[in-house]
Parts: C-alpha cells; structure tokens; sequence
C-alpha cells in the first residue's frame, strides 16, 4: 500500500540454489538469481490444483521444462521429446514438482552466452538447497500459491538480506 511492502504470511523458512545468490546467474551453476520477478502465467504440479488463482496444468507423462540454450523453446514448458540439455522431465520429479510456480527470470529469454539459465520456479521443498529454484515446505507453499493473485500483478524479490535495499 503506498508503494510500501507489507507481509502478508509471516515469516517462513526456504531453499535457495546450493551455491547461494548471483546477480549474474548462468545455465547450470545451482545459484539463485538476483531482483525482482513476475509470475508465469500457469502454475503446474504432479497433483490436481489446489485452488490457485492462475490457470493450471497437472503434470502427465512427456511434460518438460526446456532447458537446453540451443533448443528455439529454450526457458519454457514443453510436452513431447525430451529437448535435451539440462531439460527437466518434471512429471518425474517429487516431490519438489508437487506444485510449483514459474518465476519468470530470463523469460522473455534474452540471448547470452554463455545463456542466462533457466528453469526457476517457486516449489516444494526437497532434502537439500536447489539447483536455483526457491524452495517451500508444501503446506507454505501451497499458502503462497492459493494467495498469489494474477490480477494483483505478484513479484518476488530474491536477494540477500543485506541486498534488499537495492529493490
């Protein structure tokens, strides 16, 4: 309100990429990328929805995340053949695909070499720090993506504490 951030959920615990925070992200080094993100437009998960505000997609089998910078639908979702590179089948992977939502770095993809990376999602999370992504535990996960609102126009801002002054 009045251009000043409030929060909404309370405080909860996430996952980032096991190689901390970058503000210059690159396919295949598991770090987080720095600034501040929109959503996709379709939010996805190997279970039904569970009452999200955006469109949605259950995950079946052929479902990928392209992830290979020589492929023309690189940074997108994709059903059929596995587009290769680092490409994710995400039907396969539980339960940090249970649900998840698309942060929308390097979307519209931007060329770059090497490319900028790809495959950031906000989903539930696993054992361990991520290969990028930022991660929840389901029940807060599913908190967030039941109150995230297309309309509302949603960003992530993903820093380093001591960073968030430059958002």
């Amino acid at each position: 309100m009045n251009g000043e951030w409030r929060p909404k959920l309370g405080v909860m615990s996430a996952r980032i990429g096991t190689k901390g925070f970058s503000d210059s992200h690159v396919e295949g080094v598991p770090t987080t990328p720095t600034g501040v993100y929109g959503f996709g437009s379709t939010m996805y998960g190997v279970h039904a929805n569970p009452g999200v505000k955006y469109s949605y997609h259950q995950l079946e089998t052929n479902d990928y995340w392209d992830e290979n910078p020589s492929s023309s639908t690189y940074n997108s979702f994709v059903h059929g053949t596995n587009p290769g590179g680092y490409s994710e089948a995400l039907w396969q992977t539980v339960p940090q695909y249970n649900y998840f939502a698309v942060i929308n770095y390097n979307i519209p993809v931007r060329a770059a070499t090497p490319a900028r990376g790809s495959g950031i999602f906000l989903h539930v999370m696993g054992s361990g720090g991520t290969a990028g992504c930022v991660s929840l535990a389901q029940s807060n996960l599913l908190r967030v993506l039941e109150w995230l609102d297309p309309d509302a126009s949603p960003r992530i801002v993903m820093a380093p504490s001591q960073n968030l002054g430059r958002y």
